[in-house]
């Protein structure tokens, strides 16, 4: 059955005190792992930001096709090349009472600008936000920004009182677990509000009763929580003790297809799975004394990348649920070059050779980190690396890890403490650009360049291409620049890029959904109980 295809109708609002009725709905779900905090300014991570987007909402709102919609600001045009003007929602209340003013949007976008933030990527072009009455935000661009309106949606709103209130007036990374009071606590504008939230159990989220918005769900709670292991997650669904799961295990699928009281949501996704290498310390980390770092040359790249043979990982590890890439982002997204996807050979004996003319004809060794609870098999395609590479004489050391150790590992927190690792992105704003600029770009703290960019990737030219590609507003122009930086980029080898996985949700029969986007992210106020 199509995600997409799935309808419902829409039903009246139910109040907070609904929950304690026999019409009580609650709605239970499950995923790999745990949500990594509250904080609308940190994580910049799928699970995480769908949480935060049932708390906290933005100027724009993009809806379950994608599509840009009216959120916290009724309407929005430039008044010039670098300014857009924003006329806000009136009568909007955050969670704890106060009101919705342009104070916050002022406050919240240079929040989300600070060079602590996971989410600034979003709001990078901004250089100014300016109050013009309680109710009208201008928002300055250093240049024209064609694409302004499609990074607004991750770009949330918080109070500015209650951050000041509670000391969290900045966002703040490398505390243990992020604990912070605004990355365990929430008060955003959102159709949901926070009701309990312990770490590694469970979220507890229940319908805010003063949400200015059309109300879709039927729930007075839902109820989230991370079951890392597979097994134990389909055994969940199967006996109703969750109502929902993502991903399903791709060996479970036909089984859970042919189970009662429940169904199978299958569909493409738009993010792409890739490997990354370090290309920035001078001797690598597995390599002490040698003063050595073997991924600076292009050729054990492209000797990495040959050496992977994708068609085994997408038959026999995905179970043919996988759509092999030689890009790194997927159909779908603005910029996609059909004749850039094309994958360079798979081709051994060519990797061996490579490795020689480096000068490692004996190859050498280096750590894989992975996350186990992230994507779908992310583990398990891990494994299938390993022996790949072993064939070509590279020693690899496998560490799998929980997500946020494995990104805390590889994230700019720790200094990018990685030799070569796993990542997957879908461009927040499905245009090329966004991958360029978070993945691509060289890495600048100050600037927010390359903030996910964990190998360190430069080249100059691209640089220079992705900051002409974010003020270009000429469409074809600006796709020219897009398919050039992609191909400079696949030269490299910059990365190895390896495929799109597919969706594949479980749920009850107890539940509806109307059509959700293909971002592996539930939409919780589109979620009925039957």
């Amino acid at each position: 059955m199509s995600i997409r295809r799935l309808l419902l109708t829409t039903t009246a609002a139910l109040v907070l005190a609904a929950s304690a009725t026999a019409d009580a709905k609650v709605f239970r779900y499950s995923t790999s792992g745990d949500i990594n905090g509250l904080d609308p300014h940190l994580n910049n991570e799928g699970p995480t930001n769908a949480m935060k987007n049932n708390l906290y909402e933005a100027l724009i709102y993009r809806d379950y096709e994608l599509k840009l919609q009216p959120s916290l600001a009724t309407e929005w045009s430039q008044t010039g090349p670098t300014v857009w003007r924003f006329k806000l929602r009136q009568g909007v209340k955050f969670h704890d009472g106060t009101p919705f003013t342009a104070d916050d949007v002022v406050f919240s976008v240079k929040r989300n600008n600070h060079e602590q933030s996971g989410m600034r990527t979003y709001s990078a072009s901004i250089v100014d936000a300016k109050k013009i009455d309680d109710h009208t935000v201008d928002l300055i661009t250093k240049a024209p920004d064609p694409i302004l309106d499609q990074n607004l949606p991750a770009v949330f709103i918080m109070s500015k009182a209650w951050a000041e209130k509670h000391n969290t007036a900045t966002p703040v990374q490398g505390i243990v677990g992020n604990e912070t009071f605004a990355n365990v606590n929430a008060n955003g504008t959102g159709p949901f509000r926070m009701l309990d939230r312990v770490p590694d159990t469970r979220t507890v989220i229940v319908p805010n009763p003063d949400w200015w918005g059309k109300v879709e769900h039927n729930l007075t709670r839902v109820e989230f929580r991370p079951i890392t292991n597979a097994a134990t997650r389909v055994a969940a669904l199967l006996s109703g003790e969750i109502d929902m799961m993502f991903p399903v295990p791709l060996q479970d699928v036909p089984r859970l297809k042919r189970s009662a009281g429940v169904k199978v949501l299958e569909g493409p996704e738009l993010r792409t799975i890739f490997l990354g290498f370090d290309q920035w310390r001078d001797e690598l980390k597995d390599m002490p004394g040698t003063g050595k770092n073997p991924f600076k040359d292009v050729r054990v790249r492209r000797a990495f990348y040959q050496a992977i043979d994708i068609q085994a990982i997408h038959r026999v590890v995905m179970r043919g649920a996988s759509t092999p890439t030689g890009l790194m982002i997927a159909p779908g997204i603005n910029g996609f070059s059909k004749e850039l996807n094309d994958r360079y050979p798979f081709d051994p004996d060519g990797a061996k050779k490579l490795l020689a003319d480096a000068g490692y004809p004996s190859g050498f060794p280096v750590t894989l980190d992975c996350p186990n609870d992230r994507y779908v098999n992310d583990e398990a395609i891990c494994q299938a690396v390993v022996p790949m590479l072993a064939r070509v004489g590279i020693n690899i050391k496998l560490n799998s890890q929980t997500k946020s150790k494995h990104f805390d590992k590889i994230g700019t927190r720790s200094g990018n403490d990685t030799s070569f690792y796993m990542l997957g992105w879908t461009p927040g704003t499905y245009d090329a650009h966004n991958m360029l600029y978070n993945i691509l770009m060289t890495r600048n703290q100050a600037t927010g360049t390359g903030s996910n960019n964990s190998g360190r990737y430069s080249n100059t030219k691209l640089d220079e291409l992705t900051n002409q590609i974010g003020s270009e507003s000429d469409r074809e122009k600006r796709n020219r620049m897009i398919y050039e930086a992609m191909k400079i980029h696949k030269e490299d080898f910059g990365h190895i890029p390896l495929h799109q996985q597919a969706l594949a949700w479980g749920i009850r029969d107890n539940v509806a959904f109307l059509p959700q986007p293909p971002n592996d992210s539930v939409v919780i106020r589109a979620v009925r109980m039957k």
